[in-house]
């Protein structure tokens, strides 16, 4: 029984790393200077970003897309500046992190 309960805790602790890390990602990255989980700021709550994406298949590469070169248009007239300080993998783990907020 010790050894199961050791096993779901360490599962645990890695399934959360990712998350932890992404959110400190998107920190780095100044993501939250336009952003936030859960409310409007300049740009879309990631909360709305993941709704609006929910379901679709191709989701993280669109939002790694936006993510590095910008875009305009989808949630009003204020553009989203391109990041060029964000690689394709951080755009691709920041795309993903953005979905999972719910």
């Amino acid at each position: 029984m010790k050894v199961f309960v050791a096993a779901a805790v360490a599962a645990g602790l890695l399934s959360a790393a990712p998350a932890f890390a992404s959110a400190d990602l998107a920190k780095a990255k100044n993501c939250l200077a336009c952003h936030a989980v859960d409310k409007k700021l300049v740009g879309p709550a990631y909360q709305e970003v993941a709704k609006k994406y929910a379901g679709q298949a191709d989701a993280v590469a669109k939002l790694a897309e936006k993510i590095q070169k910008g875009g305009s248009g989808v949630w009003g007239a204020m553009p989203m500046p391109a990041n060029p300080q964000v690689n394709a993998e951080e755009a691709k783990t920041l795309a993903a992190w953005v979905l999972s907020q719910k």
